[in-house]
């Protein structure tokens, strides 16, 4: 059983910055793959960032070139950096983990996090 714990979440103005994180522990590997989605209301969970254990990446086009993905592998924690966010970037946002070997096209991963909430408002 891997466990995830999300933090960083908060109330930005639009054109801020956001950072969360997530760490994950648990199972017998200690390299995952990692990533995050989101889901505003009324709207289907979305990925928004994925990440393999080997650093192949995927990001949603709405937030290309300004969020980026990246992962300390001895923490076990992958980071969004979140900048010029926007209103439409409001959401609750899901670390979503998956083991080791698991590549982009397996998404959505095996693994959840409880979700931290982003609200973009002025």
């Amino acid at each position: 059983q891997v466990q995830l714990v999300e933090s960083g979440g908060g109330l930005v103005q639009p054109g801020g910055s956001l950072r969360l994180s997530c760490a994950a522990s648990g199972s017998g590997f200690s390299i995952y793959a990692m990533g995050w989605y989101r889901q505003a209301p009324g709207k289907q969970r979305e990925l928004v960032a994925a990440m393999t254990s080997g650093g192949t990446t995927n990001y949603a086009d709405s937030v290309k070139g300004r969020f980026t993905i990246s992962r300390d592998n001895a923490k076990n924690t992958v980071y969004l950096q979140m900048n010029s966010l926007k209103f439409e970037d409001t959401a609750v946002y899901y670390c979503n983990a998956g083991d080791y070997y698991k590549s982009l096209s397996d998404l959505p991963w095996d693994y959840w996090g409880r979700g931290t909430q982003v609200t973009v408002s002025s």
